[in-house]
This record gives C-alpha cells, sequence and structure tokens, in this order.
C-alpha cells in the first residue's frame, strides 16, 4: 500500500473498545471501560461499583494494577458511563477482542444503568480473514512493544488493537 493511501486507511479503521473487569469468573464485573474511534479520539473511564458487585480476584487486580478503593474514590456511576459511550459511540459498530467477556461486561453495566446500548458490539475476528489471525498475536506483541504502552488498561488495549487492525492493512495483508 503506498503512503498516499494511508490517510484513507486511517478513516477506516474501525472503533475499538475493550472493558477491564473485576475478574472473569461468575459475578466479575465492568471496572473500567476504554475506546478508541476512528479518528483515534480516545476516551476511558473507571467505574464506580454497585453496592451489590463484590467479585473480586486479585490475579484480575495484579494485571490491571486498579484498586477497588481508587473505583471508588474516583469511578464514574454505570449511568454516567453508559451515557458517555452512548453519546460517543450511537450508531456505530464497535470492536472487542474479548467478545464473550466484554459483552457480558457491558450487558452488566448497561443493566446497572438502566439502559441499552446505542451501538453494536462485534468482535475483532469478524474483521480478520485467517491469514490476518494468523499474524494477530506476532503483530499485536510488536505494535504493543513498539508504542510503549505498557500499562494493561482500556483504553490503552483498545489503541494497541487498533493499530495492530491498521498495521496489517497497511501492508496489504489485513
Amino acid at each position: 500500500m503506498t503512503l498516499t493511501a494511508a490517510p484513507e486507511l486511517e478513516r477506516l479503521a474501525p472503533a475499538v473498545i475493550d472493558f477491564e473487569a473485576s475478574g472473569f469468573g461468575r459475578g466479575s464485573y465492568p471496572i473500567e471501560v476504554g475506546f478508541v474511534r476512528p479518528d483515534g479520539q480516545a476516551w476511558c473511564s473507571l467505574i464506580r461499583p454497585e453496592p451489590d458487585w463484590l467479585h473480586w480476584e486479585p490475579t484480575a487486580a495484579a494485571l490491571h494494577s486498579i484498586r477497588r478503593d481508587d473505583l471508588l474514590r474516583l469511578g464514574r456511576s454505570p449511568a454516567e458511563v453508559a451515557q458517555q459511550l452512548n453519546r460517543q459511540l450511537q450508531g456505530q459498530t464497535v470492536y472487542c477482542d474479548g467478545w464473550a467477556h466484554d459483552y457480558a461486561w457491558m450487558g452488566r453495566l448497561y443493566e446497572a444503568a438502566g439502559s441499552q446500548p446505542t451501538f453494536r458490539l462485534d468482535s475483532l475476528l469478524a474483521l480478520l480473514d485467517e491469514a490476518a489471525m494468523a499474524r494477530w498475536d506476532p503483530l499485536r506483541q510488536q505494535v504493543a512493544q513498539r508504542m510503549g504502552l505498557r500499562r494493561h488498561r482500556a483504553s490503552a488495549d483498545a489503541r494497541i488493537l487498533q493499530q495492530t487492525w491498521l498495521a496489517l492493512h497497511r501492508d496489504g495483508r489485513g
């Protein structure tokens, strides 16, 4: 692909969302959400747990380094987060890399908010052919290393996913 095609490709980049959660098991809930839109604009927020959201896995906390106390002190309510997501992502298809988990966490967020998403969540795998899937993980690791984003956090992860998609398509093999 030529350099003159790059701006066109950038406009075609998918919107990508990522959730961090209290764990992976039954009872887990979203604690942070972040997205990157096709234009590169990003947004991220901690989510204040609802009173009955008690599940907390130390292994998950070690991965994302978010403390429950910080969620209670700095997190936005599920209603605020859902409203912001709807406002910024309305009508779009937004992609994630862990669809089964992310869909469940998004559902839990919107249920607590008493609303419905105004955007559609889909798997990034839907955008990849077999050859691209085979290249995805090694390329994602290269992109993450190149970007130097060391935090395992929602908006950083969403940006890495979007940049990996772009890297696959820049070389014409995505």
